[in-house]
């Protein structure tokens, strides 16, 4: 399976958080499965940790690379096929960085790891 991580999905992977629910766990440990976290997710951890609602023990420029290899996780660029998506999705959730993630998980064929019951509503497979 190809899994892309909701952003709180992947702060809570990395810091083995409670919140993350035991099927997502068990997902995200399949060696099987590949594991994405989208650089739509990185702008908006950089974006809530400028604005100071996101605190980080480092820089998001070492945390997040960091983190991520260490718990073999792969980018995902976002490409111009994914934004010209953004115009064909209903304005069901008003939060643009998961918007997007929907359009990723959409064009790219993946399952968004979410527990965003906001997502749910859109036609995207996810599961948490």
């Amino acid at each position: 399976m190809r899994v892309l991580l909701d952003t709180c999905t992947f702060l809570w992977i990395v810091l083995d958080s409670e919140a993350l629910s035991g099927q997502a766990r068990e997902i995200f440990e399949n060696p099987e499965n590949d594991v994405y976290l989208s650089t739509v997710s990185t702008w908006e951890i950089v974006v809530k940790q400028t604005l100071g609602r996101l605190h980080l023990p480092e820089s998001p420029e070492r945390y997040i690379p960091r983190l991520r290899e260490k718990h073999g996780i792969d980018s995902l660029s976002l490409t111009e096929e994914t934004t010209l998506y953004l115009g064909r999705l209903p304005h069901i959730h008003r939060d643009p960085f998961d918007r997007m993630l929907v359009c990723q998980a959409i064009i790219e064929g993946l399952v968004l790891l979410t527990p965003d019951s906001g997502i749910t509503q859109y036609p995207v497979r996810s599961i948490w």
